[in-house]
Parts: structure tokens; C-alpha cells; sequence
């Protein structure tokens, strides 16, 4: 595949790591709402038992081929912490995923889709499963161990589009004159991101593309590693609109919501570096009593053709996610893209 292709295509959410949204049944009757509860309330054997089971099942060779004749051509995978087991840092009780990312990029070639490889951290994040992304040095000197380690091993993949260097951060924000919420410092996740940036080109050399999340602040990263220092890097944002306040229960609702994604992906730009969209669904910010299930299934066609619009001059975006075990519709590309021709997605 030519590198100037633009990628489109899918998120893995919920196979290497465990997400209760994607996968409800797995969380059933367990009280937890992450992995580290299900080890407490299942012990180590079953859970290892029940996520080995998971990643077998829940992605296969099957929905490779299925996700690449629906017309994408890349996917993004989310590669938990712990994706070494035992031979990498800080693993706990989970286990390692390294050899099923192996697979996957074989599965990838057959089917000409590239993979974004996404370290599944969230730093200033505050729950339960966030035991290794806080801001402290030792977890960040794991975490860049993990990112050098992933890097070595995949430096001569052509499938590997890049490693993205975290999933979503939460930033330190004012709050009225003297508060603050709860979150990452933007200057240490600043330093975050240059060290792995350095962690990855020593592993890996300046072929492999680092990919920074923009942290919900598209704002704040004008002339940021875009010196001739910084080779090959992009920043990614993360484009949802269900919590946004705005009714959206007409075309005139969901044009508004695409206004503010072509605004917010210029103000990213600003920063001096290529802008990708990691994520984005069909989800929109209003009940389902408001309008009858075939209205709304309407209009998230068209929100998500306009969305689509909206991207088409960016290298890359990737809908989240293709697959959910409920067949939510405005999450699961199989629901919220199924009308959508082949053409309309390359």
C-alpha cells in the first residue's frame, strides 16, 4: 500500500484489553467495571481462563477479512500494558497478548490492511484499571519500556502504521479562580511525550510513525515536536459529540456537530503536524424516545456521511470500534456503517 493512501478504518476496542461496554457479558454479575475486578472477584485461573477464551473469540482471522471488504484498509488496536506478561514491566496478575499482535499483522497482510499500534493508557485518568498510568516516574519509565519494546519488535513490520504513545490522557484544568480538576499536568505529559518519541526512535529508527493524542486540547499543541528535531510525528484526535449540548434530533443538530469536529480539527492543524482522527462514532446526543428507531438511524447516516466529509482531506481516521457484543448502533462500524458502500469508505 502507498504511504500517501489515506487509511480508513476501525477500532479493536475490547479485544486485547477488556471493555465491559463492548463486552457487557463478560461483567455480568461480577460488580467490576475492569479487569482488575474481575481478578478479584473471579481469581487469577478463571480470569485467565475467561480473557484467553475473549481474545480467541472476539477477533479472528474472519473479521480481518470481513473489515477489509467492508472497504477499510487499516485498524487501530489497542495494546494493554501489560501486552508482555511476565517479560515485560509492572504485568500483575493479566496476561500477555505480544504473540496475538503477531498474528494480527499477519492476518493484516493477507488482507493489505496497515495497524495502528495504541498503548492502552490513559495518564491523569482516574479509574480502577489506571493502577500504571498515573503520572509518577516510575510508571512512566514502565510505560517507555513498553513503548521501546514494541517498537524494536515491530521496526521492520510494512504493516505497522505507528504506536500511538497513549489512548486518551486527562489534563489538569482550571477550575474558577483556585480549583483544579483532576488530571495529568500538560507539562508532564509534554515530557511524556517526548520521551517516548525518543524511546520509539531508539528502538526503532524515524520510519516508525509516533502518534501523539491531542488530550481533548487541539489548542494546545501549536509548534509542539514539529522542529527538525521530530521526524514523522502526527497528533490524533478523539471526535465524539454525544455529551455535547446541543439537540440533535434534526439535520440541522447534526450539522452543528460536524461544524464543530471541522473546527476543532483546525485548530489542531495550527500545531504544524499532520491530524488524524483516532476515534469517532455515530453516536448522537439525544434519547431514542425522542424520535422513532428508523428516524434515528436515518440521521446517523448522515451525520456519519458528513463526518466522513469532514475527514476527507486526513491521513488517516479510524470509527470506533467494529465490533460490540449488544450491537450497539451508534458504536459498531457492522450497525452504523452497514448502508454505507464500499466506495464511501475508501
Amino acid at each position: 500500500m502507498d504511504e500517501r493512501t489515506a487509511l480508513h478504518g476501525v477500532n479493536l476496542t475490547g479485544w486485547l484489553s477488556l471493555e465491559p461496554w463492548v463486552s457487557p457479558d463478560l461483567f455480568a454479575g461480577t460488580g467490576s467495571l475492569g479487569e482488575r475486578g474481575l481478578v478479584e472477584t473471579l481469581g487469577r485461573e478463571l480470569y485467565r481462563d475467561l480473557v484467553t477464551e475473549h481474545r480467541r473469540t472476539f477477533i479472528t482471522k474472519t473479521d480481518f477479512e470481513l473489515i477489509a471488504r467492508r472497504g477499510f484498509n487499516a485498524v487501530r488496536v489497542l495494546v494493554p500494558w501489560y501486552v508482555f506478561g511476565k517479560e515485560g514491566p509492572e504485568p500483575g496478575p493479566y496476561v500477555g497478548c505480544a504473540d496475538l499482535i503477531d498474528e494480527a499483522l499477519e492476518w493484516a497482510e493477507e488482507n493489505r490492511l496497515r495497524v495502528l499500534l495504541a498503548l492502552s493508557i490513559n495518564p491523569g485518568k482516574q479509574y480502577e484499571e489506571n493502577e500504571v498510568s498515573s503520572a509518577g516516574r516510575n510508571h512512566r519509565e514502565s510505560m517507555l519500556a513498553v513503548l521501546s519494546a514494541l517498537a524494536r519488535r515491530y521496526a521492520g513490520s510494512s504493516q505497522v502504521l505507528g504506536i500511538e504513545v497513549a489512548d486518551e490522557p486527562v489534563v489538569q484544568m482550571r477550575k474558577g479562580l483556585f480549583g483544579i480538576t483532576e488530571g495529568v499536568s500538560p507539562h508532564v505529559l509534554r515530557n511524556y511525550y517526548r520521551e517516548a518519541y525518543q524511546a520509539i526512535r531508539a528502538a526503532a529508527g524515524e520510519d516508525m510513525r509516533v502518534v501523539l493524542p491531542d488530550a481533548g486540547m487541539p489548542n494546545a499543541w501549536r509548534g509542539f515536536m514539529n522542529s527538525r528535531r521530530y521526524k514523522n510525528v502526527w497528533l490524533d484526535c478523539h471526535l465524539y459529540h454525544y455529551a455535547d449540548k446541543i439537540d440533535a434530533t434534526g439535520p440541522a443538530g447534526a450539522a452543528a456537530l460536524v461544524k464543530s469536529s471541522r473546527e476543532t480539527l483546525e485548530r489542531a492543524r495550527k500545531s504544524g503536524l499532520p491530524v488524524m482522527v483516532g476515534a469517532w462514532s455515530a453516536a448522537l446526543p439525544f434519547a431514542d424516545s425522542l424520535m422513532t428507531p428508523e428516524g434515528r438511524i436515518a440521521l446517523e447516516r448522515v451525520y456519519c456521511s458528513e463526518q466522513i466529509a469532514a475527514f476527507e482531506d486526513l491521513p488517516a481516521w479510524f470509527f470506533q470500534t467494529w465490533k460490540t457484543g449488544a450491537h450497539l448502533s451508534g458504536w459498531d462500524s457492522r450497525i452504523a456503517l452497514s448502508s454505507f458502500e464500499r466506495g464511501m469508505l475508501v
